[in-house]
Order: C-alpha cells, then sequence, then structure tokens
C-alpha cells in the first residue's frame, strides 16, 4: 500500500556562498617541508658523521702530488693551491691545541686550568659542538685564546665530494660568526696528524682550503689523550724534548676527558718551569692574526644557522617525547579495547537462549529516508520485508528526482510511501517518525540491505526497559580491490572491538545511520532528530546517552552497505562523518561536567574521540615523517622493527575483530599497504574536518555515488509479510541472497551528486545556527 503524502513547506535557496577553504593546505605544506627540512639539517649534522677516535683514518694513498718542502716543512701550511710554504714553530714555543669542542662539560675545566696557569691556547672547534653551545665559543675568544675551525660534522674529509667540503667549512665558520661574532683562517682537518702523513688526496683538501682562505694547522707531538691511556702516558707524549718548538695536539672533547684536565694541571706548571714559552698559534709561528671581526652579515647567517639548528634539535626531541607518548597510548588503547571485546563476548553470550530478558515480539516501525536512492532501494525494501520479525515499512522520499519513489510504488510491495519537499535526512527522519505505528523503531539507509534475522536481533536488548537505542553491525559488500578490503577492515574492527568498548564503558556515541534501532518516545522526548549537524546520527545518539537512556551494541544484527569505490568519493564521505562529529562533540561539550549517563559519555566517549580520532590522527604526519628521518638518520633496523611491532599489533586486533565477526582473515594481508595510502587519507580528512571546524566555514553536504551493487532478493513477500503487528508464526519470508555481487568493484549504475540544494551548517565549533536550507543525504 502507499500513502502519497507531499510536505507543502517553502523550498528556501541558500544566500551563503559556499567556500572551501585552501589557505590551511598551503599553510600545511609550509610546515610538512619545514619540519622535513629542519629534521634533514638536523639528521646531516648530527647523525651522518660523528666525532670518532683520531685513529679511525684510511689508508695512505700515493704522495708523489705533495711538494716536498710540505711533507719535510713546518706544521702550518699557507698557500697550497699557489706557492705551498709552511711555517715551523719557535723554538723553545708550546703551541697547546684542542680538538673537537667545545664540550659542556669538559671545555670549561680545561679553560679554567689554562686561566689558572696564565696560558692562551687555540681551539679547533667543531661546527656542530659550537651550534649546541655557543656559550663556550663565546667564552674562549673573551679569555684571549685562539679560534679554528675542525669541520662542522667531523668528517674525513679526504673522503668527501668537493661540494661537501666546501659545505663544511663554510658552515662551521657561520656557526663560529653567529657564536662568537668573529671569523677565523685557521683550519685543522679531521683525522689529520703530522706532515709526513700526507697522501694526494689530503693535498687537494688543503689546497681546496687554501683557495677558499685557509691556513692549515697540523701537528707535531700527539698527547694520545683521545686514548685515555692515564695522566702519566698523556703527560709522557705531551712533553717536549730538546730545544724544539712544537704543536701539541689535545682533546676537549669527543669522550671523557678527566684524564686530560689532570694531566694539563701538571703539564702546563712543568713546561713552564722547564723554560718554555706557551702560546697561540699564529703567536708560535710568527704569522698574523688569523681571528677577525665578523660582518655584520655573516653574524646574522650564522645566527639564522645557530637558530635553526637549534630549533631543530628541539623538534627532534619533541619528536620523540611525542612518537613515545603515543605508542604507548595505542598500545594501551589495543590492550583496553582486545580486553574489553573478550569481556563484552562472554557476558553477551546467550544464557538458555536469553541475554536481555524475555524475547522481543512486538511489531516494529523501519523508516528508510530516501533521496535519489533508485540504485538500491529495491534491494533494501525488500530485505526488509524478508525479515523473520513483524515490521511495519515507511519509505520517505525527500524530493527525490531519479523516481525513487515511483520505482518502490511500482514494486506494488506492502511498503508506505511518503513524499516530501526535499528538507534533508532529519526531516525525513522526523516525517517517518511521526508516521510510525509502533513504539520501537528501526532506521536504515537507502543503500543497506538487512539481513532477515537482522530485525529481530536489534530489537532483543529492549527487553531491558533503560535501553533507548541499539547500534547494529553494518558490513562492507563491495569489498573488492585494495580500497574496499581496507574499508571492510576498518568496518569489521570498528564495530567489533570500539562498539563493544563503548558498549561495556555505557558510552556509546554512535548509532549509525545504515542500521540503528530506537524507542519511539525516546526520540519524541528529545524533539525529533536534531539536524545541528552533518552528523545527524551521532547528534542523536550523544542526546540520548545525556537525556539517560543506555545506549548498546548488536554485533548479530548485521546490516550490508556500499562503501564508496574511489578514493574522492571516500574523501567526501569520511570528511562529512569527520566534520560532523567534530559539530556534535562541540554542542554536547557540557557533558564533559555533567554526572550519570551523560558525564559517562563525557567523560569517557567524547575523550575517546578527542584523543584517538582527531588528536592522533593530527600527528600522524609527523610520526611519518620522522620515521622516514629515523630511516635515513637513525638505526633503520630498529625503525623497522618498531613500525613491524606496531603492524603485527594492528593484525592481532584485526584478526580477533574478524573471529568475532565471524570474517575469513584473508582481507589482512593488505593491512601493511593500508598504511602507506589509506591511513594517509584519513588523516588528511582529519586536518581538513579540523581546519574547516577552525576556520568557521560551512561545509557543502557531499553525497556518496550509489552503485548498485547490493542484491535484491529473488522471490517477493506476501502481502501480510510486511505488516505491523503480525506475528512472526504467521508467515514464512523467503531468503534474499546478501551476498555481494560475483564480480566486487563491477558497480553499476552510479547516481552521480546533482545539483540538488546545499545547507549551510554551523560554523565550526560554534554553537549550532538553526538551518537556512533544505539537505540531501
Amino acid at each position: 500500500m502507499s500513502n502519497r503524502t507531499r510536505s507543502t513547506a517553502p523550498r528556501r535557496r541558500s544566500r551563503t556562498r559556499q567556500i572551501t577553504p585552501r589557505t590551511h593546505w598551503l599553510l600545511l605544506s609550509v610546515l610538512a617541508v619545514t619540519l622535513a627540512t629542519a629534521l634533514v639539517l638536523q639528521g646531516y649534522t648530527h647523525h651522518m658523521f660523528g666525532i670518532t677516535s683520531d685513529s679511525v683514518t684510511g689508508v695512505r694513498g700515493s704522495t708523489d702530488m705533495v711538494p716536498s718542502q710540505v711533507l719535510r716543512g713546518g706544521p702550518v701550511i699557507a698557500n697550497a693551491a699557489t706557492t705551498a710554504h709552511t711555517a715551523q714553530v719557535k723554538p723553545r714555543t708550546i703551541a697547546l691545541t684542542f680538538d673537537d669542542g667545545p664540550d659542556p662539560v669538559w671545555t670549561p675545566h680545561i679553560l679554567d686550568v689554562l686561566r689558572r696557569n696564565h696560558v692562551h691556547a687555540t681551539f679547533f672547534i667543531v661546527g656542530t659542538q659550537a651550534v649546541a653551545h655557543p656559550e663556550l665559543v663565546r667564552r674562549i675568544v673573551a679569555e684571549g685564546h685562539q679560534i679554528g675551525i675542525h669541520t662542522f660534522t667531523h668528517p674525513d674529509l679526504a673522503r668527501l665530494a668537493p661540494w661537501q667540503r666546501s659545505l663544511e667549512l663554510r658552515e662551521t665558520q657561520l656557526a663560529v660568526a653567529g657564536a662568537a661574532g668573529v671569523t677565523t683562517a685557521l683550519l685543522r682537518p679531521p683525522y689529520s696528524s703530522r706532515n709526513d702523513a700526507l697522501d694526494n688526496t689530503d693535498w687537494s683538501v688543503l689546497q681546496q682550503a687554501d683557495t677558499a682562505g685557509y691556513v692549515t694547522v697540523l701537528a707535531t707531538q700527539d698527547a694520545e689523550d683521545w686514548q685515555r691511556p692515564g695522566v702519566g702516558r698523556i703527560l709522557a707524549h705531551a712533553t717536549p724534548h730538546g730545544r724544539t718548538g712544537q704543536i701539541v695536539l689535545m682533546h676537549d672533547a669527543g669522550g671523557d676527558r678527566s684524564q686530560t684536565v689532570a694531566a694539563l694541571s701538571i703539564l702546563l706548571p712543568r713546561l713552564k718551569a722547564q723554560g718554555y714559552t706557551l702560546a697561540t698559534v699564529s703567536d708560535a709561528v710568527g704569522m698574523t692574526v688569523p681571528v677577525h671581526p665578523a660582518g655584520f652579515t655573516e653574524h646574522l647567517q650564522g645566527l639564522a644557522l645557530i637558530t635553526v639548528l637549534q630549533g631543530g634539535d628541539w623538534v627532534v626531541w619533541l619528536l620523540g617525547l611525542l612518537m613515545y607518548a603515543a605508542g604507548a597510548i595505542s598500545v594501551l588503547r589495543a590492550v583496553v579495547v582486545l580486553i574489553a571485546a573478550r569481556r563484552h563476548r562472554r557476558l553477551r553470550r546467550p544464557r538458555r537462549g536469553r541475554s536481555w530478558g524475555g524475547p522481543v515480539t512486538e511489531p516494529v516501525s523501519i523508516i528508510v529516508p530516501a533521496y535519489n536512492e533508485s540504485a538500491g532501494i529495491e534491494a533494501a525494501v525488500r530485505s526488509l520485508l524478508a525479515s523473520t520479525h513483524p515490521v511495519e515499512i515507511i519509505v520517505v522520499d525527500d524530493g527525490s528526482t531519479d523516481g525513487t519513489a515511483e520505482l518502490v510504488e511500482s514494486l506494488h510491495l506492502p511498503v508506505r510511501v511518503i513524499r516530501q519537499h526535499n528538507a534533508g535526512k532529519p526531516a525525513a527522519l522526523n516525517t517517518g517518525l511521526a508516521a510510525a505505528s509502533c513504539d520501537l523503531v528501526v532506521m536504515v539507509d537507502g543503500d543497506t540491505v538487512f539481513e532477515p534475522d537482522t530485525v529481530r536481533m536489534i530489537v532483543q536488548p529492549f527487553a531491558d526497559v533503560r535501553v533507548g537505542a541499539v547500534s547494529g553491525n553494518a558490513k562492507v559488500v563491495n569489498r573488492g580491490g585494495l580500497l574496499g578490503r581496507w574499508q571492510h577492515i576498518e568496518y569489521v574492527v570498528g564495530f567489533n572491538l570500539d562498539r563493544r568498548l563503548f558498549d561495556l564503558a555505557e558510552c556509546m556515541p554512535t548509532v549509525p545511520g545504515a542500521v540503528g534501532a530506537f524507542r519511539r518516545r525516546a526520540l519524541l522526548d528529545l524533539g525529533g532528530v536534531s539536524d545541528d549537524t552533518l552528523a545527524e546520527d551521532t547528534d542523536l545518539t550523544m542526546a540520548l546517552c545525556r537525556n539517560g537512556w543506555r545506549v548498546v551494541y548488536e554485533g548479530k544484527a548485521k546490516a550490508w552497505t556500499e562503501a564508496p569505490a574511489s578514493l574522492d568519493a571516500l574523501w567526501r564521505q569520511r570528511y562529512r562523518w569527520c566534520y560532523g562529529t567534530l559539530q556534535a562533540m562541540w554542542k554536547h561539550r557540557g557533558a564533559l561536567a555533567q554526572r550519570g549517563p551523560a558525564g559517562k559519555l563525557g567523560r569517557r566517549g567524547l575523550l575517546y574521540l578527542l584523543l584517538f580520532q582527531v588528536l592522533l590522527p593530527l600527528l600522524a604526519p609527523v610520526v611519518d615523517i620522522f620515521a622516514l628521518y629515523g630511516l635515513i638518520f637513525l638505526d633503520p633496523v630498529r625503525i623497522t622493527g618498531l613500525w613491524l611491532a606496531f603492524l603485527l599489533l594492528q593484525f592481532m586486533m584485526g584478526l580477533y575483530a574478524f573471529r568475532l565477526d565471524g570474517e575469513r582473515a584473508g582481507p589482512l594481508w593488505s593491512l601493511p599497504l593500508q598504511q602507506f595510502v589509506y591511513r594517509q587519507l584519513m588523516y588528511l580528512v582529519v586536518i581538513q574536518s579540523v581546519f574547516t571546524a577552525i576556520s568557521g566555514t560551512r561545509l557543502r553536504w557531499q553525497r556518496m555515488e550509489r552503485y548498485g551493487s547490493l542484491q535484491a532478493p529473488t522471490t517477493t513477500t506476501t502481502g501480510t509479510a510486511g505488516t505491523a503487528g503480525t506475528a512472526p508464526h504467521e508467515h514464512t519470508p523467503p531468503e534474499p541472497d546478501f551476498r555481494p555481487q560475483a564480480a566486487y568493484g563491477a558497480f553499476q549504475h552510479p547516481t552521480p551528486d546533482d545539483g540538488h540544494p546545499q545547507p549551510p551548517y554551523p560554523d565550526g565549533f560554534r554553537q549550532p545556527t538553526p538551518q537556512e536550507t533544505p539537505q540531501p543525504y
């Protein structure tokens, strides 16, 4: 039978210009590029090379390119690129030099020893150390010591390309300029020793350095303190013999330098007592002062370099902290969800066939809001009529333009059809609610097919008078291809793990529009279905919880629904869901301070959604970037191991969820691939939704395409099958075929988005405002 009722409500047009925010994507891209750049710089400067023992050198090569006067000359080498010449240290003169610093622990101790003995030395600075401790560079200069550079990351320059050598020298010079406001012409290459150890490759380094304006300073005597042989051995190696002047190599960083400090305290008074003069390198060889004030531009560039690299260090520390926190929270969530799911299954296990009390046999009104659902409405209606529970079916055609109402009427089935002008899904549901004659109401989307026992199973929890709504178990029918499998996994895990947790915690945030049952009086007490948000199902469920009703989950009440078959369609659907959920969370934020059922929703459900559906997805891009950073600059084995451990955790959760749902675990093989496409799409959806909400932009409704991939039952019911009040034993409904079409992904009859009215919605997190226009689905 059919009732052709038309609403006389006037159709209004939106006067609000719909604008999709774009600036946030530019901002997000800039932030991502900035973060990636900072991490690359931080990784290069801290992990590509590093301070290691001076004994780490390569095999010496040919020396035919090295001038003989250099091999046999003094330790200070100038004009290597033209007419090379060297300088010897003055007799009975000692130039103490310290490499690899400054170090926050040992450099101050060494400076204290030098000051007590009124000695000036030469410090060859590593750029990364200068960036990390600029105050020590300033102290070195302020106390009259000389500065030289020891490259930026302490690599073996002979093994680097020319451009990398230039970068190492230039960045170190900028670090010194930024830290102390000076520049220096002194260079000591890492892992260098004496003149006679130079080979052709080393000579090419010295020639390039000379072109850049540097004088190379080697050593004539190595204290070998890097080996930490003991104070006595360091003293023996550092003490010169005879009148020949020496450049003594020591270290103020690169490890524990306590022996160096102790030996220096003894060495300085001893050398003075023996008549040696202690001087800087330039004074020891009689060269002009190599250290000069930095120019204004160079000083600013140095400060910028220090700021950027210190910021990178802070970012890496923060990211590491966030990753550990996110990992710990994710593991905790997995444990809690798995325990809750197991407990829920045990509690919901029927005892003598009854888990909620006496069986619920009273008839049910099924409301099907429909807007341009011709592709799947027949399958949906026939499946509802095949229910093993007495039902009354009401199809509310919300101004469809594709003949949805005409199609239902042409089937000549016991279905009531109500027509109205396009006013939106909440209005259609309210129209059906007003027309319903039963105390229990099931709401189902027009693209959803029920199993024969779905209605009977979903209403059984109403035996408990405290239950106001029941969530069924929505399942993906078009699960072919990677996108279909990924959504299938998401649905199975979400419905069989998260919802079981929500049920136990009595904080169910959403009864899905695809399969949900309600007490009609509970809905009427709320004033019907609200149109304040894009997620009317979430808004309605939260309102029921705040009104004192309990909302539960019944996993045996299964419904088959179509999922988006393209990334674009998936994006639009999830964007609407996420934005609508944010609206509902903001609307019901008052539950956080309430008691009773409302407080459970607020302090359990809302906080759970905020943490795992908003905050963690917002951190996901940062986690991905940091993971790449770890693979390149840190320990790739450890990073890969952590990723595999996280993947194993997800796999175990998925495996248990599939077991609870009676599904084959085969689709879980695609779980690793899900981490590289689907996961990124989902967190971008959250980012887009949050930016949209914060900016106060009004979101247009994003309607999903219908593909007609659900099959209708092969036989029809009798005229009494769908009559309200008919007892289940009075008819034998046929068994419909609910299996997906043979070729998944071969979707038929797509229904494109057309020019139906588009509504404005509440501005982000502001208090919802009344609707201005009707809305499609």
